[in-house]
């Protein structure tokens, strides 16, 4: 069921909806060396069969997992001859390209940079942190996101209904809900959706079904639920993430008896407790911070104990948390700051880090700088510097509240640095 054109493509509409680049890039068979990140399942190597479905250009597709430098210079002398011979150009599409070492990706940037190939490399991880910084720098990434709810079903409807690759010349009907739960269960993985759709295929036997003119196989969500090998919820979708909702809000309103009582329905309902305990970790930040530190080793603390003891023990543990995430002072300073910097950092065109900065360790003599000031050898394990990079001197993210510990931080930055300008404009 894998898309052979972009028109069949499901998702990434920021990257391949009509008049994006990426879009045009592919069509105009102009794609330049490119990396694909984003989670399992979301389209990255199918993108890439799809633009070599659609070039002029050869296409050639190595494993970084098994592959090592002699297949990388095999591929790189048939581009060469092809090139000389034929004109024609060559795509070179690497999976999981994070796991290359230094030496493989060295093998290949000359063929980058000269032309001869282009690349695109294929990851689940983020290559900023696991790439080398050479390859990165010729290549430009283009960020996949977890496909919606709606989209994943949209490809199970589609698997049903293809007759050629799909099981669209079998009778199959699904009970209602059975693919929305599948496509809720997949997390946005396409792949993991069709797996749990097959098995439910494979292991429905075809029945006479009152209403149907032939034997049918009915997918009941039941079957579903079995297939997708996660915990069955007893309530529906939209019932979910309404309770959901109420509880975070709950929590965001220092309401501890509303949030428990919701926390409770949940779990009577069947709701996974891993669901719920991920909300309460990302809260104890976004609604707590700083304001009270102790909130966030509560809901770790509950984290663990959910891991450690299971359930239903584990619930007393995680009610401790929730109460304790109510009664804390409330601040979001956190999520303001960090949703400002990454901001200013997805704006790009940054100066390089200042010389006293950088990494000594792998500094040639002459390029030391002693300029870099330690903080532990001054009055306080302070010293006033600038870590910011240029430009960018007198930017603010981070405003503590006078709310509880962030009173105090907001004290001790105010001795420390003064005022700072507003956020970078």
């Amino acid at each position: 069921m894998r898309p052979r054109t972009l028109d069949e493509f499901i998702g990434q509409k920021t990257l391949l909806g009509e008049g994006k680049l990426l879009r045009r890039a592919i069509v105009a068979d102009r794609l330049q060396s490119s990396i694909f990140w984003g989670p399992p399942g979301c389209g990255k190597t199918t993108l890439a069969f799809v633009i070599a479905n659609m070039t002029g250009s050869a296409f050639e597709k190595l494993n970084a997992v098994t592959s090592g430098v002699a297949d990388v210079r095999k591929v790189l002398a048939t581009a060469q001859e092809r090139r000389m011979r034929q004109g024609q150009a060559t795509y070179l599409l690497l999976d999981e390209c994070h796991r290359w070492s230094k030496a493989q990706s060295d093998s290949i940037l000359p063929a980058i940079e000269s032309g001869l190939i282009r690349f695109i490399g294929s990851t689940t991880e983020n290559p900023m942190a696991s790439m080398t910084p050479a390859i990165v720098s010729r290549c430009r990434v283009f960020h996949f996101e977890a496909l919606s709810v709606d989209e994943v079903e949209e490809a199970l409807q589609r698997a049903l209904a293809d007759r050629e690759r799909g099981y669209g010349q079998y009778a199959v009907e699904c009970e209602p809900g059975a693919l929305r739960y599948i496509a809720r269960m997949s997390e946005g993985d396409v792949r993991t959706a069709l797996g749990a759709l097959e098995l439910a295929f494979l292991t429905t036997e075809e029945t006479t079904v009152e209403g149907y003119g032939r034997p049918t196989r009915f997918i009941t969500l039941a079957a579903a639920q079995e297939s997708v090998q996660k915990p069955v919820m007893k309530l529906d979708e939209d019932l979910y993430y309404d309770m959901l909702s109420a509880f975070i809000k709950s929590m965001r309103g220092s309401d501890a008896d509303a949030a428990l009582l919701w926390f409770s329905r949940m779990i009577y309902a069947g709701v996974d407790p891993k669901l719920i305990v991920r909300r309460i970790v990302v809260h104890a930040s976004e609604d707590v911070g700083l304001a009270d530190p102790i909130a966030m080793l509560q809901a770790h603390a509950a984290v663990k104990a959910l891991e450690f003891v299971g359930m239903p023990e584990a619930q007393i543990p995680i009610a401790q948390a929730i109460i304790a995430i109510c009664q804390a002072e409330k601040s979001n300073s956190v999520v303001q700051a960090i949703g400002a910097a990454m901001t200013d950092a997805q704006k790009g065109n940054f100066s390089p880090v200042p010389p006293y900065l950088r990494d000594q360790s792998y500094a040639l003599p002459h390029e030391k700088t002693p300029d870099y000031k330690y903080p532990h050898d001054y009055p306080e394990h302070f010293v006033k510097q600038t870590y910011l990079p240029p430009g960018y001197e007198n930017v603010r993210y981070y405003f503590p509240s006078d709310q509880g510990h962030e009173a105090k931080i907001k004290q001790r930055m105010a001795r420390r640095f003064g005022e700072r300008h507003d956020p970078h404009p």
